[in-house]
């Protein structure tokens, strides 16, 4: 059965997340850069097939979620699912090299493809590339600004976190 596709946006304290889904589950959850045209109506209602992950959002970026219980349809290659199905193994609070990620594939000769398939992650935080680190320990491959990736891992950490918008 084909669903309408639904959009809804969120303002987090880095930025505002704009979530696509239907009843077939999230599609994606990108996040905005703050000088953005999109105007974000608060008396907007929620699609009621977007209404768990707001929630869920919420509670995570308030530190009273660790985990993500969503029905997700991201859409991708089967090489590049297999890389985000692994990705949302890595505990909350944790961190994960390149290598890591790629050992755990089964293939550490595919470094650079694993690579660039977190960067193609549809499903920003649910499905968390953010924790993946270079193996020097940087943070590098960001697709949200490695800024933002920063404030997430500190975010995990316990660290006391401010707004930025």
């Amino acid at each position: 059965m084909v669903f309408n596709l639904q959009t809804t946006y969120y303002k987090t304290p880095i930025g505002i997340a704009k979530i696509e889904g239907d009843e077939n589950g999230i599609q994606s959850i990108s996040v905005l850069d703050e000088n953005t045209s999109t105007i974000i109506n608060s008396t907007e209602e929620i699609p009621t097939c977007l209404q768990k992950c707001v929630t869920q959002l919420d509670e995570y970026f308030n530190g009273n979620r660790k985990e993500f219980n969503l029905k997700l349809n991201p859409k991708g290659t089967a090489f590049q699912q297999s890389v985000w199905n692994e990705l949302v193994n890595i505990p909350f609070g944790s961190t994960r090299t390149y290598l890591e990620q790629t050992k755990q594939l089964g293939d550490v000769k595919a470094i650079r493809a694993v690579a660039s398939a977190n960067g193609k992650n549809p499903i920003w935080i649910v499905i968390p590339c953010h924790r993946v680190i270079g193996s020097d320990g940087s943070l590098t491959g960001y697709a949200g600004g490695v800024w933002r990736k920063k404030w997430l891992l500190e975010h995990e950490s316990g660290a006391k976190q401010q707004t930025l918008f």
